[in-house]
């Protein structure tokens, strides 16, 4: 592993990349890959909002420091960035990302701080991204893990509304403008619940509630049929599992019928799905395992096969 001092993004003098990383020596969550065919190389990010670089998807060089914020913004200039996603939308690219601000109450019910998907832009892959727009949803309504999805001409963000504040999950969407810098309106879309998972479980106050409350990770995709499917994520019991719905009308608006069982083994989620420059599908997701009360979560590749009606998990690269 050579380590060298960066020249990307906001990296600052004091902070190191390394080179030839190795992908299962990288602790990430929610890793979210980019196959930029303009730069030949592979971009990864996720939670914590730093980069990777790869030409083959197995020898990474990074972390890159690549986010600008706008201090005088709601996120101020240290928020905690989770579940960051790489978008190339014309020409430019995009960050879509969820930040917290712990210094900002956006429920004063349950003290709870404000918490919100949002989009930034660059010109390159590289970065650095800077805030395309600053408000997409209610200041009091807590959003995570925005993703972007384009039907019939129309651009939307894809999240999960936040079970803390909620108590019963969701997966909603909202349009967005044409140039990705705020929401046409603030009226969301549920396209469904926590509640309609039927292979989610948890405990609650010692009671089986039947489900679990949780939702995690929406990334939409269609199969060779044009089957419009959604992988996303929750819990069974203290197991994290990854599960799919598919849409029966074809489009976001659903309905969106549920499969019965989860996708993916057991500790693996929050999964994405792009196509190599091999041309294969291939499955974003992290593994989770849980060391003495401390989540370990590294980046995961498999092969998937989208040519039928269904989504169906390969190999693991």
């Amino acid at each position: 592993m050579i380590v060298a001092a960066a020249s990307c993004g906001r990296q600052s003098a004091v902070e190191s990349v390394s080179y030839d990383v190795a992908l299962d020596s990288i602790i990430l969550s929610d890793p979210c890959v980019l196959a930029d065919s303009a730069s030949g190389l592979y971009y990864m990010t996720g939670t914590g909002g730093r980069l990777y670089k790869s030409p083959d998807l197995k020898n990474w060089a990074g972390p890159y420091d690549v986010v600008e914020f706008d201090t005088a913004s709601w996120t101020g200039s240290h928020p905690a960035i989770w579940a960051a996603e790489l978008h190339h939308i014309g020409d430019k690219y995009y960050y879509f990302a969820t930040f917290t601000n712990e210094s900002l109450i956006a429920d004063s019910v349950r003290n709870l701080p404000r918490r919100a998907s949002a989009v930034f832009v660059s010109d390159s892959p590289d970065g650095p991204y800077r805030p395309a727009g600053s408000d997409y949803l209610p200041a009091d309504k807590l959003t995570l893990d925005g993703t972007y999805w384009e039907e019939n001409g129309k651009k939307y963000m894809v999240y999960c509304g936040e079970w803390v504040q909620n108590d019963n999950g969701t997966i909603e969407s909202i349009e967005l403008t044409d140039d990705l810098g705020g929401s046409v309106d603030s009226t969301a879309c549920v396209l469904f619940r926590a509640s309609d998972s039927p292979w989610s479980r948890e405990v609650v106050d010692g009671k089986e509630l039947g489900y679990n409350r949780v939702t995690d990770g929406p990334w939409l995709f269609r199969t060779a049929t044009g089957r419009l499917g959604m992988i996303w994520t929750s819990w069974i019991y203290h197991t994290y599992t990854m599960g799919v719905a598919y849409s029966e009308s074809g489009t976001l608006a659903g309905p969106w019928v549920q499969v019965a069982e989860p996708v993916m083994p057991a500790d693996y989620g929050h999964g994405m799905i792009f196509r190599d420059f091999e041309g294969r599908d291939i499955l974003s997701l992290h593994s989770h395992s849980d060391v003495n009360g401390r989540y370990i979560r590294r980046p995961t590749f498999w092969r998937v096969d989208l040519s039928g009606d269904s989504l169906r998990v390969v190999e693991r690269l």
